[in-house]
C-alpha cells in the first residue's frame, strides 16, 4: 500500500515495483539563470569519481571524445583521471555550485556521458543555464531532451561532429542552448516540482 515514487518513467518501466501503487515525479531544479557565454571552445562535462565509476558513468566515451575535441571535466576525484586521461583540456576539482555553473556557461556545449543514470540533474542544469546538449540517446535522455535542445545519438561519431559543429559555430549553439533553456524551465520547474509533490502527499494522507 505504500506508493514508490520515481524520477523518470524510465525508471517506472524498469524497477521490479511489486505490487505497489506507483508514482512518476520528474525532477525539479531552482533555476540558476541564464549563464551562458560560450566563450571557450570547449566542451563541458560533469563526472563525480569518473575513475572508480568508469564505465558505469561513461568516462570512457568522455576520454573518447576528449581524443577528437576539447573536453572539460567537472566534479569530484579530478586528480585520477587527469593522471589516465592526460588529453583532457582541464579538469575542475569540486567547485561550489554557484562557480560550476558560471564555469559551465563559459564552455560551449556540454556533454552528458552517463551509460546508465536515468537522468542526471548536472544535465537538466546544463540546460537550464543556456547550454546546447550532447548525450548517448539512452534512458530517460531521449524523453527529456528534444531536437531543438541538444543531440541525442548512441553513434560517437555522431555526438563528436554535432560538437565540432558547435565549436566553429558559436551562433548555432547559442541559439540551441536557448532551446535548451526554455525547455529545462518549462518541463523542469521548482513550481511543477512542488505541486506535484504536494498532490500526491495529499491524496496519500487521505
Amino acid at each position: 500500500a505504500v506508493p514508490i515514487v520515481h524520477v523518470t518513467h524510465f525508471n517506472r518501466l524498469m524497477w521490479d515495483n511489486g505490487t505497489a501503487p506507483v508514482e512518476v515525479v520528474e525532477h525539479g531544479i531552482i533555476d540558476p539563470g541564464y549563464r551562458y557565454t560560450g566563450q571557450r571552445v570547449a566542451v563541458a562535462a560533469v563526472v563525480n569519481e569518473p575513475v572508480r565509476r568508469w564505465r558505469v558513468a561513461g568516462t570512457d566515451t568522455l576520454v573518447e571524445l576528449a581524443g577528437q575535441v576539447p573536453v572539460e571535466v567537472f566534479g569530484m576525484g579530478m586528480a585520477p583521471l587527469a593522471e589516465r586521461a592526460p588529453g583532457l583540456a582541464a579538469v575542475h576539482e569540486n567547485l561550489q555550485q554557484d562557480a560550476l555553473h558560471d564555469e559551465l556557461g563559459r564552455c560551449r556545449a556540454y556533454f552528458h556521458p552517463y551509460r546508465w543514470t536515468s537522468l542526471g540533474l548536472a544535465l537538466i542544469e546544463a540546460m537550464a543555464i543556456g547550454m546546447p546538449v550532447l548525450g548517448w540517446a539512452a534512458t530517460a535522455a531521449p524523453d527529456a531532451v528534444p531536437t531543438t535542445a541538444g543531440v541525442l545519438s548512441t553513434d560517437p561519431a555522431e555526438l563528436a561532429a554535432a560538437a565540432r559543429r558547435w565549436l566553429h559555430d558559436p551562433e548555432e549553439a547559442r541559439q540551441v542552448g536557448q532551446a535548451a533553456r526554455e525547455h529545462a524551465l518549462a518541463r523542469f520547474g521548482l513550481d511543477r516540482f512542488l505541486d506535484d509533490w504536494d498532490r500526491l502527499l495529499k491524496e496519500v494522507i487521505r
